[in-house]
């Protein structure tokens, strides 16, 4: 990490510093053999639910008491902000968007930064990169620490229940996408084997007491988010700043050297012709499997689609972190990649001709593009009356929805990549993305700072 100025945000960061490197002399056999024997009760308690009910509530009492005990010493350092995305799996999405913005200006050049990841050195890079920047694992006295020391908190998912803000603390929930699919308090159906739709609530709800904003797209984002986290029986539904997701900005610039950085990774030629597909499924509550988490039946003959498509097309799948198993694309060479672990999707937006989809929330931005999209929903009637329901008609979807996997193909060919905006798609984009223009991190940004300021 560089430190380039010793002002208000830095000397925290060397504190942390300094219990970073006091927890890396502990005992590795120690925490090795507790990680072990809490893997162990974890597994337990997925099989047996009274179990499962006593060890989450037993943690968390554990969890509060603790956090509260490690925290209670230390100060908030006003120039001080804990950024983490996707539960630390990834440096993403808002967040991200968001932390880009802030190194690059002036007025937060005295400012330090912190970031959590699962797998923190694969992350290591962003401390060579940008002045001022810490990274850290996620969870655990390092990271309680951080969390109290940090005057605002920046994250696109739900914090852990028992890590409360303080009262001079900035809790932004940047979200992750705009809700086709019902969220928190407005599920009426759910299969998901986790946690019951009460629990679910309560879960959403305890996240609104938190944070101080929550971020919006769109007025009608805005609705939808106000009904999923109960906002107005808490008092909080001007908690929401809806100004776009700062994550959409670099849609609307495009970056010849990250395109071409990305091809190479991927390993597609420069002078390859064919027309490029993102497909960008999500995950689906109900394929959940004991002891091994979630599974995903991708409903999709990639070696149909290779004989049909190969000479004419490129297929890069990019399956939702939650999905627990990995698809085998070895047999598909020269055709289908797997994407799955860009961190950056603009990039990905930027590089393909067309999206196919579900019931991703990833059509919202991608429509800024004004790309083709196919909404390939096989499972269309179980997914709206079982497992989650959706916030609007089908019908305004910007592209056609396939529901066989036999038609998939026929529909892709027939695609109109010279003409795929019409009027639906227009009054898509005016009723989803009003905000997006490339300038919301700027706006998010003065809003959460000098709303605090002043």
């Amino acid at each position: 990490m560089r430190i380039e100025n010793k002002k208000q945000g830095v000397d925290p960061l060397l504190k942390l510093q300094d219990i970073i490197r006091s927890e890396s002399k502990k005992s590795r056999f120690l925490r090795r053999h507790r990680k072990a024997i809490k893997k162990r009760l974890v597994a337990y308690a997925k099989k047996h639910r009274l179990f499962s009910d006593m060890f989450h509530s037993l943690m968390n009492i554990t969890r509060r008491l603790r956090f509260w005990y490690r925290t209670l010493p230390l100060e908030t350092a006003d120039k001080l902000i804990f950024f983490e995305s996707f539960k630390g799996r990834s440096y993403a999405c808002n967040p991200r968007a968001i932390f880009e913005y802030l190194v690059e200006r002036p007025e937060f050049q005295d400012y330090c930064f912190i970031w959590s990841f699962r797998n923190p050195k694969r992350f290591k890079y962003l401390e060579k990169k940008y002045p001022n920047t810490l990274v850290i694992r996620q969870y655990g006295k390092i990271y309680e620490t951080a969390l109290a020391m940090a005057k605002y908190w920046i994250t696109n998912y739900r914090l852990l229940d028992h890590i409360i803000p303080g009262k001079n603390q900035v809790y932004v929930q940047c979200w992750h996408g705009t809700p086709l699919k019902r969220l928190g308090c407005d599920l009426e159906v759910s299969q998901n084997p986790v946690h019951t739709i009460s629990e679910i609530k309560r879960k959403y709800r305890h996240d609104a007491q938190r944070f101080t904003y929550l971020l919006s797209p769109s007025p009608f984002a805005t609705e939808k988010f106000v009904s999923a986290w109960d906002l107005n029986s808490l008092g909080k539904e001007h908690a929401v700043i809806e100004q776009g997701y700062p994550r959409n900005d670099g849609l609307f610039h495009v970056d010849v050297e990250k395109m071409a950085k990305a091809r190479q990774r991927i390993g597609l030629r420069e002078d390859d012709g064919r027309k490029i597909i993102l497909y960008a499924p999500t995950w689906r509550d109900n394929q959940h499997q004991t002891g091994v988490g979630y599974v995903y039946d991708l409903a999709l003959d990639i070696g149909a689609m290779q004989a049909h498509l190969g000479e004419d097309y490129i297929l890069l799948c990019r399956l939702h972190y939650l999905v627990a198993n990995k698809i085998n694309f070895d047999n598909y060479r020269g055709f289908a990649y797997d994407v799955s672990n860009f961190s950056d999707i603009n990039t990905l937006y930027h590089l393909s001709d067309l999206l196919i989809t579900d019931y991703s929330s990833v059509f919202f931005d991608y429509a800024n593009l004004k790309k083709p999209m196919i909404f390939y929903m096989y499972d269309l009637e179980q997914y709206r009356d079982e497992i989650r329901g959706f916030y609007l008609d089908l019908r305004e979807l910007p592209g056609k929805i396939v529901t066989r996997e036999q038609d998939l193909v026929p529909t892709i060919v027939s695609v109109d990549h010279h003409n795929p905006i019409n009027d639906r798609y227009e009054k898509f984009l005016d009723r989803f993305n009003p905000r997006d223009d490339g300038r919301a991190a700027q706006r998010v940004a003065q809003i959460i700072f000098d709303n605090d300021k002043g």
